[in-house]
């Protein structure tokens, strides 16, 4: 009889807080920029230099432990976590391991249906470290050191999670709560934020664990998904083969499909922490954590409940709105400036996810205002320009800074309000050339017209409204 096994995972995440300097010094956090340029003699680990915490770091953490139920440490402090990497200038990072700021804290996913709790053991705020750069060709390797000092937040759950689909539920329900409270953009292709998933098989019914690997720094959901089915693949076969499974650290190649060894897994005293002698103890006070507190946002399940009541939106489109906190602030404005929001909420659903679907786009990058589609959808109503055309205006507006369609229409001669007596005329010119499609329409074929609306619409470059049109012709020939 072949084993059952359980499986097990804990996940370490990784997030990149969107603060406009570091954790511990006044450099820029700005993603990109020439190397080396957004350093400093204390983000470069240089001797005499003294870190100072960024205020505005430990607030977000706070606010990110609220959200999602931990309890907050009074008294916190910062360590020293030592290991040597090229990358990592000091030779230590600042990191927090006895004192983390946040602890004991749980958030709800939901997956086929059924709720459950995944138990969240510390949030703890670091430093990131730099980057290094591989030059194959010259078989050289580069440090770039504008990350380093990047505050980060690190959120260690409990095992709790049984399957993949239990991981990408617990990861969206981070993403979407963070994102939300405006603490990070949560990029998975750009690192701020990434998830290292420790993993382990134990015999159906068992309480004890099995040995535990961790793959590092997964940032897509795919390659998440992917790895850790490979590894529960792997993991299955050596102990059916009667082999041991060893602790230790992995990496995943997602364009090969498997992982491989990095090293052996580390535990905390190998790092030799100690107190960071630098930084001072962080005491939050009943006062700073009532401040947060009052500054939480309206979460995504208090929206859908909104935008049912308000809106009267399908459940569907709600659901798929609030997903992305962008996308709920472009609907929110634009009712505010009196825009429609179920015809708001149809350029969302239809041309907006269809643009981000065909070009791979992040709903946090999408370029166009509030104020800017509200715009687009009354010149539309009002028959300024047609559905092709705003479609077409659209599409610039998605990829282009505080595109204005009204200049935008204006500037390239893209109004559909021809002169009547021009537009007429036209239409009987087709009429005209399109003797065929008229005996079919006298005869009762009424979708005949189409070829003759076709042929105006040719005449005037698109610049009229095929419903106009169609009436017109319609006037004429009946």
């Amino acid at each position: 009889m072949s084993k059952e096994f359980e499986v097990v995972i804990g996940l370490e995440v990784h997030v990149e807080l969107n603060t406009k300097t570091k954790i511990f010094c006044g450099c820029s956090t700005a993603f990109g920029g020439a190397p080396n340029t957004h350093t400093c003699p204390v983000c470069t680990g240089m001797p005499g230099s003294l870190p100072v915490l960024n205020k505005e770091v430990l607030h977000k953490a706070i606010a990110v432990g609220l959200a999602t139920n931990c309890n907050i440490t009074r008294n916190s402090k910062f360590d020293r976590k030592n290991y040597f990497y090229p990358d990592n200038p000091q030779n230590y990072q600042i990191s927090q391991l006895y004192y983390p700021i946040c602890r004991d804290g749980k958030v709800e996913i939901e997956v086929n249906g059924e709720k459950k709790f995944v138990r969240i053991h510390e949030i703890h705020m670091e430093e990131d470290a730099g980057k290094l750069v591989h030059d194959e060709w010259n078989e050289n390797s580069y440090v770039d050191f504008n990350r380093s000092g990047v505050p980060l937040i690190e959120i260690v759950s409990e095992p709790d999670m049984r399957s993949a689909d239990e991981v990408i539920a617990y990861l969206s329900k981070l993403r979407e709560t963070i994102q939300y409270l405006g603490a990070s953009d949560c990029k998975l292709n750009e690192g701020s934020m990434r998830a290292d998933v420790n993993l382990s098989l134990r015999e159906k019914g068992s309480e004890e664990f099995g040995t535990r690997t961790e793959t590092k720094n997964l940032n897509s959901f795919t390659a998440i998904r992917h790895s850790i089915e490979n590894e529960i693949a792997r993991q299955s076969d050596l102990i059916l083969a009667g082999e041991k499974v060893v602790q230790e650290t992995r990496r995943w190649d997602d364009v090969k499909g498997y992982s491989y060894p990095m090293r052996s897994k580390e535990d905390a005293q190998d790092y030799r922490y100690f107190p960071d002698p630098d930084l001072v103890p962080i005491i939050v006070t009943d006062e700073m954590i009532d401040s947060i507190k009052a500054e939480e946002p309206e979460f995504r399940a208090e929206k859908k409940i909104r935008y049912k009541e308000e809106y009267d939106l399908p459940d569907y489109d709600i659901d798929q709105i609030t997903a992305e906190k962008k996308m709920a602030d472009i609907l929110d404005e634009g009712v505010k400036l009196g825009g429609d929001p179920k015809k708001i909420s149809n350029w969302l659903m239809g041309e907006t996810m269809r643009l981000m679907k065909e070009t791979s786009t992040d709903a946090t990058d999408l370029k166009f205002s509030a104020d800017n589609l509200v715009k687009l959808i009354k010149l539309n109503e009002s028959k300024e320009i047609n559905n092709a055309v705003a479609k077409e205006v659209f599409e610039k507006a998605v990829f282009s800074d505080n595109l204005d369609p009204e200049k935008y229409v204006a500037d390239n001669g893209l109004s559909t309000k021809a002169d009547a007596g021009e537009l007429e005329a036209v239409v009987k010119k087709a009429i005209d050339a399109n003797p065929k499609a008229v005996e079919d329409y006298k005869a009762g074929k009424k979708k005949a017209v189409g070829a003759i609306v076709g042929f105006v619409m040719k005449e005037m470059k698109g610049k009229c409204d095929p419903g106009t049109v169609n009436q017109m012709i319609s006037s004429i020939l009946d």
